[in-house]
């Protein structure tokens, strides 16, 4: 008997939700075979079979969430040639005697990442730091050792702003038995434990320390509340996390104060109120790929300096070319949309404007820039935002970037996207034409720099050859990160665009 466990799904990929189960108990598989589809948070992916062999057990169903290193079924391989089993590193079958483990204890006991392991030693650090902590709050409420001088706190360092995958999760640590806490951890931190200045809310001189363990001054000052100022509700006024959060209802402009937390890792601030106070609700938990997006963007947001500029193209001439060659590309087998002339025109303008495809490393006081040009093209889908990648663009005509675009598009809609479909972008555009609007500023899609954002074209007048006549505009946006692009180079950027697609011969000239 053989397992087949989830394999790796890509990076930062951890887990995923059921879709289909594609195999039943009896079939006999081969490997590679697809026998499960997940979605998970980047896209929807068949899974394909290590082992080979009759299906004897099915250990998932449509709808169950697994992770990495999960059993999906398990199969007789009595039957199958030699060597195709799972590989060195497969699990032993197990003895018929042997109490199957319960699902909690194989997750518990399946090897954890390293960013994980590390994540559950910061915690623990944590702890000791609370203990710490502890100690000379309960020695400043005796009044017979008031005289005496303060023991110093030690606090540790906050965790510096990362991307969201690093960022420990939840589930995890609810695994793992740890011993109780007086509350919830409100964030998570790394690093040594070093002395430090006794902590700011312990006001010395001022009064005496606030009735709160480390865990719940903590919370308050990720919510930015004054723990001071909290009514406790405890025996001796003693202030609990609840206390927090009921203060901070009463108070919402204390959330514009709060302290910073890992980029993309959930707010730990404000609970909402019981909107069922008021009607009906209904609570729906978002998908995996809306919970990715969320932080994708939060992340974004956070960490890059937005600004965006706006202008019009004329198209008038770009819309008489589309409607002389639209059929030739649909025999092709693509649509000849704006979009697939803009990504076109934005493989060219990266070229003489390369800062645009480009990435910051921050942490190595370093811009990255990219030799290759992929540009990325946002897709509406009924189930959230997906951004295929048109690779190499620039090598590439209208009519074959028009043709994988549609196919990416179709793909995307029927989330058949794989991870490498969706990454290595290196520019992207939103249009949002097909739906109408003026302009709109995107949210650049880190780790790039720059987004073009499209609106409807709208006929107007406009000042030609010495009179108005009518022309088609094309309202543009164009959000970048400031930190990398200038202003002045980002409006010279926007304008070759415009006229880029104002006059055509300028992607052959300079392209």
């Amino acid at each position: 008997m053989q397992e087949f466990k989830v394999p790796e799904l890509g990076e930062n990929v951890e887990q995923g939700d059921v879709t289909r189960v594609l195999v039943k108990v009896g079939d006999t598989i081969t490997q590679d075979q697809s026998v499960v589809e997940l979605e998970t948070d980047k896209a929807t992916i068949e899974v394909p079979s290590s082992v080979a062999g009759v299906v004897k057990e099915i250990k998932v169903k449509a709808g169950d969430k697994v992770k990495v290193g999960s059993v999906i079924l398990t199969v007789d391989d009595a039957s199958a040639s030699p060597g195709t089993g799972n590989g060195a590193g497969e699990s032993k079958p197990a003895d018929e005697n042997e109490e199957e483990p319960e699902p909690e204890q194989k997750a518990a006991s399946e090897p954890a990442p390293k960013a994980r392991q590390k994540a559950d030693k910061a915690e623990e650090a944590e702890e000791n730091a609370d203990e710490a902590e502890e100690k000379p709050e309960k020695a400043a409420q005796k009044p017979e050792r008031a005289e005496q001088k303060p023991e110093k706190i030690v606090s540790m360092p906050r965790r510096e702003s990362a991307p969201p995958a690093a960022a420990p999760e939840q589930p995890r640590a609810a695994a793992s038995p740890k011993p109780p806490s007086p509350a919830p951890q409100a964030s998570a931190r790394q690093g040594q434990a070093e002395p430090a200045k006794p902590d700011a809310e312990s006001r010395p001189g001022e009064g005496p320390v606030a009735p709160a363990s480390p865990s719940v001054r903590r919370l308050a000052r990720e919510i930015g509340v004054d723990i001071h100022e909290v009514q406790g509700s405890g025996s001796g006024g003693r202030i609990s996390d609840e206390d927090d959060k009921e203060h901070a209802r009463r108070i919402p402009s204390s959330v514009g104060t709060a302290a910073p937390r890992p980029s993309g890792a959930p707010a730990a601030g404000v609970p909402l109120p019981d909107f069922s106070k008021w009607g009906e609700i209904e609570r729906e938990p978002m998908s995996n790929i809306r919970r990715k997006t969320a932080e994708h963007l939060s992340h974004a947001w956070t960490t890059i300096p937005h600004v965006t500029q706006f202008d019009k193209a004329d198209i008038t001439p770009m819309e008489e070319l589309r409607a002389k060659f639209r059929t030739q590309v649909e025999e092709a087998g693509g649509n000849l949309t704006v979009t697939a002339v803009l990504v076109k025109v934005l493989a060219a303008a990266v070229k003489q404007f390369p800062q645009f495809n480009a990435s910051l490393d921050i942490d190595n006081n370093a811009i990255v820039y990219k030799k290759y040009i992929n540009v990325g093209v946002a897709v509406d889908t009924p189930f959230g935002l997906l951004v295929p990648v048109i690779r190499n663009a620039d090598q590439k005509n209208i009519t074959q970037i028009a043709v994988e675009l549609h196919q990416l598009s179709e793909k995307a809609r029927a989330k058949k996207l794989t991870l490498d479909q969706m990454s290595g972008g290196g520019i992207s555009i939103s249009n949002l034409g097909g739906i109408g609007g003026t302009y709109f500023t995107p949210i650049v899609n880190w780790p790039e720099v720059a987004i073009l954002g499209v609106s409807r074209g709208i006929t107007e007048p406009a000042w030609k050859d010495g009179s108005f006549v009518p022309r088609q505009l094309l309202p543009l946006s164009l959000s970048y990160d400031h930190r990398v692009i200038d202003g002045a180079d980002a409006m010279r950027f926007l304008r070759w665009v415009v006229q880029a697609i104002e006059q055509p011969f300028l992607l052959s000239l300079l392209g």
